[in-house]
């Protein structure tokens, strides 16, 4: 029940001492800034740093053609490899646990693409419809590369943004024909990067890798093979990333050990070695941050039995005429509580509004966003209510253990 004399009493007490008051709330407000700041450094930290990964799937392997090493089955080592169009086909079929997987042909030369009397030169990949979620494309308009474009080997093109506005100028790019190395091209999509933004990645044309081949000369020849894993261990990705470079061994006679024969990249393995470097440091953090508010927890206790010490009288008074262990207890409890999570509460506003000023005014390559969680905010808000209890918790006992006659004693 609210006991409106009790905490005007409170009250009272806290006023008559504001100074120390204030000098003790403030190292409990400074210990639950510093928790919140320091979180939500480290989560801008991570953001940061996984926006390198936002280019493209953060479980992807990529294997590409390389030269041999070591001599295999009578045949000299130095050979090149040349990938097929059968080696993506089989590990799609034999290697469990892909979820996208796409090949690319690689056009020799300068790629000259023009419309009308404007031309430039741009990256030009042919790909399967897999690598649009490989490489997270962005649709503005239109569509993405699709199978009956593959299975009919249709002559389209999905541009990006720059390229239609360097090409068509104030023209609609969509169903216009565009020419690639002097091959009319359909274009059925317009893309954005918004996570890489930059300009490789932005003049960019995207062609079926089946027409391409037909057109441009490749034969079955491919260059390289991308693939997701899905929600694949590290330890999973890299026995995929091992299977299908064994299927290619087997078919293209080379050692399957030999690591120079093919190149390969999992990012699995950067992205969740990341993870881990981010979870000891969220852990280094808290420990800090709570190591920190401990010491304002500590503060707050040593002042509460000063505060017992100095009012030893006034609680044998109390007893003497009828006050309960269990009131005296709560009386130095609440005043604890109350000063525990009033400081507390000021440091946690004041350390997510610097978040949020920081959020707006910082784009640092390696610091965005940084915030806490509501999880996080819930979290410090039960610790203070419960180290205010701890704090208060040990001079209430000794206020409680008073006895009257050595209370009125006491000088």
């Amino acid at each position: 029940m609210f006991d409106l004399d009790k905490w005007q009493e409170i009250l009272s007490t806290i006023k008559k001492n504001k100074l120390r008051t204030f000098l003790t709330g403030f190292s409990v407000a400074w210990g639950i800034f510093m928790l919140i700041i320091l979180q939500g450094s480290g989560v801008g930290l991570q953001r940061g740093v996984e926006s390198d990964f936002e280019g493209s799937a953060t479980n992807s392997v990529w294997i590409w053609s390389g030269q041999t090493s070591k001599a295999f089955a009578g045949m000299q080592p130095g050979r090149y490899m040349q990938m097929t169009n059968d080696d993506r086909d089989q590990i799609a079929r034999n290697v469990k646990g892909i979820d996208n997987i796409s090949a690319r042909f690689n056009i020799q030369g300068n790629n000259r693409v023009s419309y009308k009397s404007e031309t430039g030169t741009y990256n030009v990949r042919t790909v399967h419809p897999d690598y649009q979620l490989i490489e997270k494309v962005e649709m503005l308009e239109g569509r993405f590369i699709n199978l009956p474009d593959l299975n009919e080997k249709r002559k389209v093109a999905v541009i990006s943004y720059k390229v239609r506005d360097e090409l068509f100028k104030n023209e609609p790019a969509m169903g216009k024909y565009i020419t690639v190395n002097g091959v009319p091209f359909k274009v059925v999509g317009i893309f954005t990067d918004v996570v890489r933004n930059n300009s490789e990645n932005l003049h960019m044309v995207y062609l079926p890798i089946t027409t391409a081949q037909q057109v441009f000369s490749g034969g079955n020849r491919i260059h390289l093979i991308a693939l997701t894993v899905g929600d694949a261990t590290l330890e999973e990705a890299k026995a995929i990333e091992k299977q299908a470079k064994t299927i290619i061994a087997n078919r293209q006679k080379f050692d399957p050990e030999d690591e120079r024969a093919l190149g390969s990249w999992n990012s699995s393995e950067p992205y969740q070695q990341m993870q881990k470097l981010f979870r000891s440091i969220s852990l280094f953090i808290w420990i800090i941050g709570i190591g920190t508010i401990i010491a304002g927890v500590v503060g707050v206790s040593n002042i509460m039995m000063i505060v017992v010490k100095d009012r030893t009288k006034e609680i044998g008074i109390r007893k003497a005429i009828g006050a309960t262990p269990a009131s005296v207890i709560s009386l130095v409890l609440f005043e604890s509580v109350l000063i525990t999570a009033f400081s507390g509460y000021i440091g946690l506003v004041a350390g997510v509004g610097l978040l949020e000023v920081l959020s707006a005014n910082i784009n640092a390559p390696f610091f965005k966003n940084p915030e806490v969680s509501l999880n996080l905010a819930i979290s410090a808000t039960l610790l203070l209510v419960f180290a205010g209890t701890l704090a208060g918790f040990i001079p209430a006992r000794r206020a409680a253990s008073i006895k009257p006659v050595e209370a009125l004693k006491d000088e």
